[in-house]
């Protein structure tokens, strides 16, 4: 890359203009100056780097580039190092700027500025390149997974420098990796990242991706579409009827299935007893005639695939069929009326014998699938009306027998004892009236 010979002619060329500078400077240590400035630079394998010497208050002292081997890039505005990737960008009084194309893993080092001064100073250019890593793999260990098994997936990103980082995304949520890195013979990394997560049926089509990231590149990444396969999910839907189930009627139930893969076989059944010898099933449906209470129960939907089985529940209870109720008459007499008002109204319980499904989520054909549960409110109403006019009816009786045993009496069994003087005289005028007994007279009113 340089030529050794170019170099010392430089040196020997700088001795004889500028032998009195050199000889005071070899006999101290070159030290960092604050009027001598450079930076450093970090570039990507390939492309191009920028050195910059810079000079503050420069009082015409020769500025000068060195390469990591000490040898001279640029005197002055003149390039002794035969070496044409480099070349000069700037030059004056106060700048040297030197450009270095196609970089290379060889050209990183510290490079040197230097200014001949009393005693020299110089300042120091470190040139970072960057290698970026090659398309990151991404590897599963089960291509095809089922719900509730763990699963490990690696992302390796190779060759690059410095190492990279990774990291895991499922979905919109970050997860954690291992990461291991290895340092190969060439100065370069290999960056290794395994992760472990149990995937469950929400995880099915969701992407897991790799993004790896390094100074040398962004948006660098890698994704796998996870294949989850899961148990039948199934639930039962009643078709008809909408309400209560009732004898005579009709009863039609309906199984919906889905997993992955798809289940291919719905059975049902009756738990601790068997489907009524009438009850037709065609393919996920069941359907059975004029139900009465002999075919209460639970049924039972189930479905299965390769994964696994599940199933739902449907309880069964079949009321009495609705009866029509008689208008109540009116009753003119007591007894009528108290035996009317002690008539009770009773309303079918649900059978004791019937057994509670163990799934909380097992449909109850007590419950109305829905529906609410229907009162005959013309009965309550005539059973209200019946009790109102059987009061009415008391209260007036009874006024008419406290009236009846109510009365004012006048006599005239005292007469004449009103103008007596005395209380004998009353007592004797009283008793000589009752010679006129003839003439008393009662009023009622």
């Amino acid at each position: 890359m340089a030529n050794t010979g170019s170099g010392s002619l430089a040196t020997i060329l700088f001795l004889f203009m500028f032998p009195a500078a050199l000889h005071k400077g070899a006999a101290q240590e070159p030290v960092v100056s604050q009027n001598l400035v450079t930076d450093n630079v970090s570039v990507v394998e390939g492309e191009m780097a920028i050195i910059s010497c810079r000079v503050k208050n420069n009082d015409d002292s020769v500025i000068q580039l060195l390469n990591p081997n000490r040898q001279t890039i640029y005197f002055r505005d003149m390039r002794p190092l035969k070496d044409a990737r480099f070349q000069l960008v700037n030059f004056s009084d106060n700048e040297l700027r030197v450009s270095l194309s196609n970089v290379s893993l060889a050209d990183e080092g510290r490079y040197v500025c230097q200014l001949y001064t009393d005693p020299p100073q110089e300042a120091y250019a470190d040139i970072t390149v960057l290698i970026p890593p090659g398309n990151p793999i991404i590897e599963a260990r089960d291509e095809v997974l089922s719900e509730g098994n763990e699963t490990e997936m690696t992302c390796t990103a190779m060759s690059s420098k410095p190492a990279a980082a990774i990291r895991w995304m499922k979905g919109d949520k970050e997860l954690p990796g291992k990461p291991k890195v290895e340092l190969t013979y060439d100065r370069m990394y290999t960056v290794t990242s395994r992760l472990t997560f149990t995937v469950s049926r929400e995880d099915d089509g969701i992407p897991v991706v790799c993004i790896v990231d390094h100074p040398a590149v962004k948006d660098f990444q890698a994704q796998k579409y996870l294949e989850v396969q899961y148990k039948p999910e199934v639930k039962i839907v009643v078709e008809f009827p909408q309400g209560l189930t009732r004898e005579g009627e009709n009863l039609e139930l309906t199984c919906q299935a889905k997993g992955k893969p798809q289940p291919q076989r719905v059975n049902w059944l009756k738990v601790d007893d068997d489907v009524p010898s009438h009850a037709v099933i065609t393919g996920s449906d069941l359907y059975i005639e004029n139900l009465n209470k002999s075919y209460n129960g639970t049924y039972r939907c189930v479905a299965s695939n390769a994964v696994g089985e599940s199933y739902d529940d449907y309880i069964l209870y079949v009321y009495d069929a609705p009866t029509t109720t008689p208008i109540p008459t009116t009753a003119t007499t007591t007894t009528t009326i108290i035996t009317t008002t002690t008539t009770t109204t009773t309303y079918p319980e649900a059978n004791q014998d019937t057994a509670p499904s163990t799934e909380p989520a097992a449909h109850d054909s007590r419950a109305g699938e829905g529906a609410p549960r229907t009162v005959d409110h013309a009965v309550i109403g005539g059973v209200v009306a019946v009790v109102v006019f059987a009061m009415l009816c008391l209260l007036i009786v009874l006024g008419r027998y406290f009236a009846r045993h109510k009365g004012t009496y006048f006599t005239h069994e005292a007469k004449g004892a009103d103008d007596a003087a005395d209380a004998d005289t009353a007592i004797i005028n009283a008793e000589g009236g009752h010679t006129n007994s003839d003439e008393k007279k009662e009023y009622y009113i």
